[in-house]
């Protein structure tokens, strides 16, 4: 039954606003669902329609086109992935307990959910919309691993170290998902820790 509410008109005890984002919300998990799947499927708009159980017609209520999905689930799960371990350092001086509870916070987002691991770490490399972005993704993480290492050395030695760690980590993460390692979760956390506290003897 139809009733007004203010200026909004609400329908079944709901305004058309909230039916607008739960209908967005399934979208995006949908989208999250096809972009981070183990054997990616093709992110097209009927394959996101019918996976959330949507007409084409809701898909453009919410987005121009599938790039604009795409690009809107990498986004979020980006987003969640920095305030994760912001949030999770957030108390801790550099040293052991800041890189464990980096690592750890990291293996809950990504091996907990693997699509969101997928997403921030393989769809770029197969979706030419979020090249750039992941491109600056791993330029922000970069400088999160570059802030945490001795002042005593130079800029430009921050710099590689913190590249080049990222890559190494970025490597594990990726064959980890891919169950191309056998170790345990507890065994990579703890080789994930190790190479964030020895990386400093790279300058000695």
């Amino acid at each position: 039954m139809a009733t007004e509410t203010g200026a909004e008109r609400t329908w079944g005890g709901t305004t058309l606003s909230d039916r607008r984002a739960a209908r967005r919300e399934k979208l995006m998990t949908a989208g999250l669902d096809l972009l981070g799947s183990e054997r990616p499927s093709a992110v097209a708009v009927r394959a996101v329609c019918r996976h959330a159980h949507l007409t084409e017609r809701y898909f453009y209520e919410s987005f121009a086109d599938r790039d604009a999905l795409v690009v809107a689930v990498f986004e979020r799960v980006a987003a969640e992935a920095k305030e994760r371990l912001q949030e999770a350092t957030r108390a801790f001086e550099p040293g052991e307990p800041q890189a464990r509870a980096a690592v750890e916070s990291t293996v809950g987002l990504m091996l907990d959910d693997p699509r969101k691991g997928r997403v921030l770490l393989l769809a770029p490399l197969t979706e030419r919309v979020l090249a750039s972005r992941g491109l600056e993704l791993a330029r922000m993480l970069a400088l999160m691993i570059r802030e945490q290492l001795s002042d005593e050395v130079s800029d430009q030695d921050r710099e590689l170290i913190a590249v080049g760690l990222l890559g190494a980590l970025t490597s594990l993460f990726s064959a980890y998902l891919q169950g191309a390692l056998t170790a345990g979760r507890e065994e990579f956390v703890a080789h994930c820790v190790r190479l964030l506290l020895t990386v400093d003897r790279l300058h000695e």
